[in-house]
């Protein structure tokens, strides 16, 4: 079985890579084969309301029409048994890159045809995901700023059209390599340090768990 992660990050080996990455693991040890791919390795738009994907017996599949860099990651999706994203949270949203690959992701598979009062999804399976977030609030922040109810929706949408979703939220991560060259008061250093310390570990293991019941969850389908 195949499992895609999906890194928004525009690092490719900071905090949120290496959350997914132990989500990874944790599929890998469930016997699928992983492969992670990272958004800003290519060039892409949104949505563009082409709507070809809407059309009466559209021949989109389920993948966005629009053909560009984005197009074959889409196509890797449709046959992947197990997805999850991973996105640094910066004014209370998953990143830019991520809000337009969500769109040429999600919309396809959706339709305006409802039966039942429900839409008839243009999929063949259903795909268990995940959605990690990673952000440098702590949580009483996330809580307090109204974070919590604003990140809702990304993962309620891939609960929603693939299947099944589960969140995991990673907080308080640590910033920058050297906080001494940046205009901060926000934040300090020496208890961003101590808490990576204390909990960035067991953030990761949190995110293999969370490969872990992926995995299965795909398998018992």
């Amino acid at each position: 079985m195949k499992a895609i992660l999906v890194n928004g990050s525009p690092r490719k080996s900071w905090n949120t890579a290496k959350a997914l990455d132990s989500a990874g693991e944790g599929l890998k040890e469930n016997g699928f084969d992983v492969e992670r791919i990272n958004l800003y390795d290519y060039t892409y738009k949104g949505c563009t309301s082409c709507f070809a994907c809407k059309l009466k017996d559209a021949k989109t599949n389920g993948v966005c029409a629009m053909k560009d860099e984005l197009r074959p990651v889409l196509e890797k999706l449709r046959e992947a048994d197990a997805i999850v994203l991973g996105s640094p949270v910066y004014f209370s949203q998953p990143l830019g890159q991520v809000r337009s690959f969500v769109e040429r992701w999600l919309f396809p598979i959706y339709s305006y045809h409802y039966e039942n009062g429900k839409p008839l999804l243009c999929r063949d399976k259903a795909i268990p995901c995940g959605m990690i977030y990673t952000m440098n609030l702590t949580e009483e922040m996330y809580k307090e700023w109204g974070y919590a109810e604003a990140l809702k929706q990304t993962p309620k949408s891939m609960d929603e059209i693939m299947g099944c979703c589960e969140t995991l939220n990673i907080f308080n991560t640590y910033q920058f390599k050297d906080y001494s060259r940046y205009d901060i008061t926000l934040f300090d250093e020496e208890e961003k340090r101590a808490y990576r310390d204390r909990r960035f570990e067991s953030d990761l293991k949190n995110a293999f768990e969370l490969g872990c019941r992926i995995a299965k969850r795909a398998k018992s389908l």
